[in-house]
């Protein structure tokens, strides 16, 4: 069935009907990961987004329950050029397309993606809708009127809703659920850590009753200052001297926290090839990146932080450190899923800070844990 893109600048791309025959509504952005399209469309990060796959050939290896980063699709839709309906491979459970039409979603495929693309380069990130309703003059004016989703509704729509433990492990950490990837926890767990998952939402006083030794930040979708009633616990936290980790949003998050201010890219970066260069060491990564907001450098304090990872392509801040606390963050994904592993090694440094942490805590609770609320 034929179906179309209406962009908000009234440029229109047709295709073919894919997923659930319907209207859907979201920003059109774009990625540019070879792989792991399953693993893109149920991060909670891509809330309220309808993406656009630059790779040309998306769906040959079919999806399976074991790669999905979380348990529904937040993205509103999916665009792909050429999408294959009989893949090939050993862990394949069904094809993409049942996959969509499963989790209600609405796509299109044969479109120019490598043209839409260019055309999100040059002209931004912006809203669209993908129907199969060929009306151009209606559509193309309702496009032209949306508004870019905003407000704290995009993060309570994939939070938590309430804490959750995940058993095991020796090391206590607290995980804010911003819209926070699966791996993120299965990274955690990997080392040994005794993972709590808590909303958006949760008080210090309730983060601080968990006795953790160490809080992580995740990713989550929007505009961080849509969601800076969060911010007073973020601050709290620091004051309590915690080893604090933050991923993608939890680092704007965090770098609002400390004083700094964020700002919304042009296009964003989402992708799984990203070079970003450790200041540290002099050493640059590929690494896997959704975003399409950033922290400004110049808002952050040179005396407290310090800038540790910065964008190759174009500069823009990918990592800060507190020089008197154990707090860092990162703009990128170490948890990668989908794309490289070449920093997961800041997992082992935020529990190198958890280790040091706790051999500096006074006081035992009755269970034998640190308190942390001492």
């Amino acid at each position: 069935m034929k179906a179309y893109l209406y962009l908000s600048d009234g440029r229109v791309f047709s295709g073919e009907s894919i997923g659930v025959v319907d209207e859907t509504i979201g920003e059109v952005v774009f990625n540019t990961s070879m792989t792991g399209y399953q693993e893109i469309l149920t991060d909670p990060s891509y809330a309220g987004q309808i993406i656009a796959l630059t790779y040309p050939l998306i769906g040959n290896y079919g999806v399976n329950s074991r790669d999905e980063e979380s348990c529904s699709i937040a993205a509103k839709g999916l665009i792909v050029k050429e999408m294959c309906s009989q893949p090939s491979n050993y862990r394949t459970e069904q094809n993409l397309h049942s996959y969509l039409v499963k989790h209600g979603i609405t796509g299109i495929k044969h479109l120019d993606t490598r043209a839409l693309t260019k055309h999100l380069r040059k002209s931004g990130t912006m809203m669209g809708i993908i129907t199969t309703d060929p009306n151009i003059g209606e559509l193309t004016a309702r496009a032209g009127e949306l508004k870019f989703p905003s407000g704290p509704e995009l993060v309570q729509s994939v939070t938590c809703k309430q804490i959750h433990i995940v058993s095991g492990g020796e090391y206590p950490i607290v995980v804010i659920d911003y819209g926070a990837k699966d791996n993120i926890v299965r990274s955690l767990k990997a080392l040994d850590c005794a993972v709590t998952v808590v909303p958006a939402g949760t008080t210090v006083e309730d983060i601080l009753a968990q006795n953790p030794s160490g809080v992580v930040l995740s990713n989550g979708p929007g505009d961080p200052k849509d969601v800076e009633h969060t911010i007073p616990a973020i601050r709290a936290l620091l004051n309590k001297n915690l080893p604090i980790m933050g991923i993608c949003l939890g680092h704007q998050l965090l770098g609002i926290a400390l004083g700094g201010r964020t700002y919304k890219l042009k296009f964003g970066h989402r992708g799984g090839n990203h070079p970003v260069k450790d200041l540290r060491n002099n050493r640059s990564y590929i690494t896997s990146q959704n975003h399409g907001y950033a922290v400004e450098k110049e808002s952050l304090d040179a005396q407290f932080i310090e800038i540790t990872h910065i964008n190759l392509h174009d500069n823009t801040v990918e990592g800060f450190r507190h020089r008197n606390k154990p707090v860092f963050s990162v703009q990128f994904h170490p948890e990668a899923c989908p794309g490289p592993q070449d920093t997961e090694q800041l997992f082992l440094e935020f529990l190198d800070m958890v280790k040091e942490y706790r051999k500096q805590l006074p006081l035992q609770n009755e269970g034998g844990k640190p308190n942390a609320s001492e």
